[in-house]
């Protein structure tokens, strides 16, 4: 079983910063990538950044040079450092961890309970 527990989400003025946290857990055999997305209201889930074990990052353009994605040398806790927050940033920010356990030889998304970020003008 594999947990995954978001954190750090709340509201801002634009022009602020959120830092989020994604702790994963569990018999994790092997982490694939590590990735941030978020659903806007009335809207689909978007990949917004991905971390591999690597540090291999991605970022969507619509948040390149204003959100930073990091992890912890256990790469079992995620960050993202979000700055220069816009109103069209609002939205549930979900965390997903890509991994390979026992049961499933493929990588596998395992979802978070989505934290909110509120962006207010």
């Amino acid at each position: 079983q594999v947990q995954v527990v978001e954190s750090g989400g709340g509201s801002v003025q634009a022009g602020g910063s959120l830092k989020l946290s994604c702790v994963v857990s569990g018999n994790i055999v092997k982490g694939c990538t590590v990735d941030w997305y978020r659903q806007r209201e009335g809207k689909g889930r978007d990949l917004v950044s991905s971390i591999s074990p690597g540090g291999t990052i991605w970022y969507t353009d619509s948040v390149e040079g204003r959100f930073s994605i990091s992890q912890e040398n256990d790469k079992r806790t995620v960050y993202l450092q979000m700055n220069s927050l816009e109103t069209e940033d609002t939205a549930v920010y979900y965390c997903a961890a890509r991994v390979v356990t026992p049961a499933n030889p493929d990588c596998r998304n395992y979802w978070g309970q989505g934290t909110q970020v509120t962006v207010s003008s």
